[in-house]
């Protein structure tokens, strides 16, 4: 059995869930289930940031200590995730004994090979992303990536020899072209290489809430190297290596553009300063803009997902079918790797076409047939293998685009099969089929109709896992829909003559037919 390791970043756990969070992390999900789909064992990882200035200083308004505090923000963060239907295998917090374990014995190995050392750091210094910024990169004063106001400050910190690792990276980014992605991220990685790395800072000085630096108590982990270091946490590094041989390199980190160079430069060297392997893959999804403008907080722009599912509810009157068209829409709207605008317009649009119309109508037009004219069991026909190829080849291309993260190019393949099965029902017209006595050709039409249905709902099971099941079970299959393996269900045919059918109510009702 092969295996799949996909990790999000661990969230900065003061933050409100929003859109970004939830794209990184259902993308991340949709991944982990087609990969088990295929029967691979999968370790999907994500998780909360727990190690900063600023949470401390939160909690001590609240008058809690650091721990208690967030605490209660990790359990909100795992509520919000399991609402979307994102099915972890493990949920890192930085806080954990187990993470602080590891960081220290990694911290230690860096520091005995030569790779840390101590010196006094001055510059600026971004209160709001915990972040050091090189003079080059500043404009007025004002963070690059958040803008807001930076410190100037000089403190003692321990270093770590990145500029050592300039010319290692290079060389695996020119012999790994794929290592990054999209490509245009890993060109912005490959001309930071280009012009040279210089060392950074990984420990404070004047911070407490943190890990201790295990060689000096009077410093703590620099919290960006704390985070990186949860990838090999979850991976079982470096006490369970049977779990550790098995998952580790990951094969996908999932991160936003912004935090690209973290991901793709200081983790890769400091795994070469550990003699670790490097990840197969980082992949830097873009940004979500609202209507044509950045999403912030002081435009009041922001996009909670729990909002728009909640908006979704007027048509569904269901939260985990509402949660399904969040899912469907955000990774069908834009090319994974590109940003992307939200717009509400385009959201009805696609929950009216694509998900009313397309695919929620062809089973509604489907099942009362089978109703009516097979005492609602499917019918004796015979494989359409003109329908099957097509089907097999949607497969084939889903296969080949799910592997390369192109989740809108899968759901465009998808699609396609499904145009193919409305316009096969129009072609048949099994209703016409019935009036002239055609009982051979009236079980035929049916047959292949309900099983591109069963095909159908395997295909979408990783992106909208209610609506897969909802589908699975008005066709009378047993079980979970998300357990099956591909491999052994995607053989044109296989749906059982007999099998009697469930009728459902709609599962997509059409805008302007709301529910009550």
């Amino acid at each position: 059995m092969g295996k799949f390791y996909i990790t999000t970043p661990i969230y900065y756990v003061n933050d409100e869930p929003h859109i970004g969070h939830a794209y990184t992390t259902i993308a991340a999900d949709v991944m982990a289930r087609y990969k088990r789909s295929r029967g691979l064992r999968v370790l999907f990882s994500t998780g909360t940031d727990e190690h900063a200035q600023k949470v401390r200083q939160a909690a001590e308004k609240r008058g809690l200590p650091p721990q208690d505090y967030v605490d209660q923000l990790a359990e909100s963060w795992k509520r919000v995730f399991s609402f979307l239907e994102i099915e972890f295998d493990d949920f890192i917090r930085t806080s954990e004994p187990r993470h602080k374990k590891v960081v220290q014995e990694f911290v230690s190995r860096l520091f005995s090979s030569g790779d840390i050392y101590k010196g006094y750091y001055e510059g600026w210094y971004c209160f709001w992303d915990e972040a050091f910024f090189p003079e080059s990169e500043v404009q007025d004063r004002k963070c690059p990536d958040c803008l807001r106001e930076l410190q100037w400050m000089r403190e003692e910190n321990y270093f770590f020899r990145l500029s050592r690792f300039t010319q290692p990276l290079l060389e695996h980014f020119l012999a790994n072209p794929k290592f990054v992605e999209p490509e245009i991220r890993y060109n912005e990685m490959l001309n930071i290489l280009k012009a040279g790395l210089k060392d950074i800072s990984i420990s404070r000085s004047t911070i407490t809430w943190g890990v201790p630096i295990p060689f000096d108590s009077g410093h703590v982990v620099y919290v960006w190297v704390d985070a990186l270091i949860n990838y090999i946490t979850v991976a079982g590094w470096p006490d369970d290596q049977e779990k550790f041989s098995l998952f580790w390199p990951a094969d996908v980190h999932l991160v936003g553009k912004e935090i690209n160079r973290f991901h793709s430069i200081i983790w890769p060297a400091m795994l070469l300063a550990a003699g670790l392997p490097l990840p197969r893959k980082v992949f830097a999804h873009g940004f979500w803009t609202k209507e044509g403008q950045k999403i912030s907080k002081s435009l009041g722009n922001v996009i909670d997902p729990l909002k728009v599912v909640q908006d979704l509810n007027r048509y569904t009157q269901n939260d985990r079918v509402s949660v399904d068209v969040f899912r469907y829409f955000i990774l069908r709207e834009v090319p994974f790797g590109a940003d992307g605008d939200f717009k509400d317009a385009s959201l009805e649009l696609r929950y009216s076409a694509d998900l009313a119309n397309d695919l929620g109508n062809l089973l509604n037009r489907s099942l009362p047939l089978v109703e009516n004219h097979f005492q609602g069991t499917v019918p004796p026909g015979s494989a359409d293998p003109n329908l099957g190829e097509e089907a097999e080849k949607t497969v084939s291309l889903v296969e080949g685009y799910m592997d390369n993260l192109s989740f809108s190019d899968a759901l465009n393949s998808i699609w396609g099969f499904l145009g193919r099965l409305n316009k096969y029902l129009d072609e048949k017209a099994p209703w016409r089929l019935a009036k002239e006595g055609k009982t051979g050709e009236l079980e035929d039409s049916l047959f292949n109709i309900l099983e591109g249905l069963r095909f159908s709902s395997l295909l979408i099971s990783p992106f909208m896992p209610t609506t897969a099941q909802i589908f699975w079970e008005s066709l009378g299959m047993e079980g979970q829909v998300k357990n099956a393996i591909w491999d052994r269900e995607l053989v044109w045919g296989r749906i059982p003559p007999g099998q009697r059918v469930r009728k459902k109510p709609p599962i997509f009702p059409r805008p302007g037919k709301e529910r009550p």
